[in-house]
């Protein structure tokens, strides 16, 4: 059995955006959002380099990565940890990009990171520690969302 719980893959499949931590070369952190973050399998998770140099320029200088993705709504997710290899051409290049173009990712990629998953951990809200139920904590988000986009519709 992998690394790779079902209640991961289900979080990394509907929510999809990853915040991705890299370490620059000179030692800096660097976080930058992914939108095609995704399970490969039981050990590894996948996302497509559509426009990210600097994301990829510090993985071929250090392979150690942070994820994490988290339901907005529910405030829960997961922070997985561990080591990527950039991908630029190949049969397993090929193999991850046809399933991404299945799923309907029509932006040209200019690399894939596979990442070898050695920790995986939940992320939780501290608004779980006031004792709120998931119900609770979702209608409070939701309702935040919904004053954002009505704000927005205003200005536009």
């Amino acid at each position: 059995m992998g690394i790779l719980t079902a209640d991961m893959k289900r979080v990394l499949d509907e929510q999809q955006l990853g915040f991705i931590a890299t370490v620059t070369p000179d030692g800096k952190p660097n976080l930058s959002p992914k939108g095609t973050t995704r399970a490969w399998d039981d050990d590894y998770l996948v996302f497509a380099d559509i426009c990210s140099p600097g994301t990829i320029e510090n993985l071929q200088h250090n392979p150690a990565i942070e994820i994490n993705v988290v339901d907005p709504i529910v405030r829960k997710g997961y922070r997985f940890k561990g080591e990527a290899v950039v991908l630029s051409s190949g049969p397993q290049y090929d193999e991850i990009e046809a399933r991404f173009r299945a799923r309907g990712s029509q932006n040209a990629f200019q690399h894939i990171v596979l990442v070898k998953v050695g920790y995986a951990a939940e992320l939780v809200s501290p608004a779980y520690d006031l004792g709120r139920s998931e119900a609770e904590v979702a209608a409070h988000w939701e309702k935040r969302r919904d004053e954002l986009h009505k704000a927005r519709e205003g200005k536009a």
